[in-house]
């Protein structure tokens, strides 16, 4: 297939196109590689695609209207997966007006791309963020998402609703994927993982929020491709037994699905920090802090719809994927 990648020098993005350039796809990304983090680790996960014969890459921001026109004009493409984004709950707090932009106004500019090419499915990113204040675990996609809180995650839902409403309109093929906690090879400087190894061989302190009490389900970046690829290939379909009367928020009448991709095993914080510790050869000193505003003490994915339409669930532990990484941190900074 011919197949559009947006953030293709994304940590998620680029793993992405590795992935579907190894099976035989054609893939065209774009990124307009900002300085949210390093743009030098960016340019490194492009340089990993670059030598593949059918890999191509223009520097394009998905909120410019007029250069998204002229990408779905000049290509013709079977699938879009969608992961460009501002991404970060805590940074959303501090710069809002970035989100909208790229998350809300980008996005739009994907689906009329979609929608006049005339696209056959449409994927895009959601996240775990979208479950807000819920507290009932595991997150399920067939409960309600009505109390997002941080803009990060109502951009997301966002997401959602626009997919869905193109879908209704217009009969676009649209699948939305909340990912939890991605961590591996490659991954972005802001997220905890990376900050923790960066201190502890540093010899400084990391900074631990709700004084530890916390849970995620950590997700290795490999598990989370091959749960987009498989997605991918099967563009979603209306669902005959949807009931407007008791409607079913990751399903429709339109050819529409949501989808968690999470590990299902949720881990305590203090235990991956362990795993961490173990993987380093070396102690953390840990500075212990109050929850921080937008985020919430656990998170645990239902992932029985992605096993049972699509076949497949994630399975990779944090005792496997935090090696890898620190093996993959250790050769990328010569550490």
């Amino acid at each position: 297939m011919h197949i559009l990648v947006t953030g293709a020098a994304g940590f998620i993005g680029s793993a992405l196109a590795l992935k579907l350039l190894e099976r035989g796809d054609t893939v065209h990304g774009v990124d307009n590689l900002n300085d949210y983090y390093d743009v030098t680790l960016k340019k490194a996960r492009l340089e990993r695609l670059s030598t593949r014969e059918k890999f191509s890459f223009e520097k394009l921001d998905i909120a410019d209207r007029a250069g998204m026109e002229s990408l779905f004009a000049r290509n013709k493409f079977d699938a879009v997966m969608n992961l460009a984004a501002q991404a970060g709950v805590r940074y959303s707090i501090e710069n809002p007006h970035v989100y909208i932009e790229s998350n809300i106004v980008g996005f739009c500019n994907i689906l009329e791309g979609c929608r006049h090419s005339k696209v056959g499915h449409l994927v895009f990113a959601s996240s775990s963020s979208v479950y807000g204040a819920n507290t009932r675990l595991p997150f399920s996609e067939h409960d309600n998402i009505d109390h997002p809180i941080s803009l990060y995650a109502a951009t997301k839902k966002a997401n959602e609703l626009m997919a869905h409403t193109y879908a209704h309109l217009y009969g676009l093929a649209t699948t939305g994927l909340r990912f939890f906690t991605v961590y591996g090879p490659w991954g972005r400087p802001d997220m905890a993982l990376f900050k923790f190894t960066k201190n502890i061989l540093e010899g400084k302190a990391i900074e631990v929020f709700n004084n530890g009490n916390m849970i995620r389900d950590f997700t290795y970046v490999d598990d989370i491709v091959e749960g987009v690829v498989r997605v991918m290939d099967h563009p979603a379909e209306p669902d005959p037994a949807w009931n407007s009367a008791a409607p079913d928020p990751a399903r429709s009448r339109a050819p529409y699905r949501i989808y968690n991709i999470g590990n299902n095993k949720p881990v305590q914080l203090m235990r991956y920090i362990e795993v961490l510790e173990r993987a380093l050869g070396k102690k953390a000193q840990i500075e212990m802090l109050p929850m921080q505003p937008g985020d919430v003490p656990a998170t645990t994915a239902d992932v029985s719809a992605l096993e049972s339409d699509i076949g497949y669930r994630p399975k990779t532990t944090v005792e496997e994927g935090v090696p890898r990484f620190v093996e993959w941190y250790r050769r990328y900074y010569g550490v």
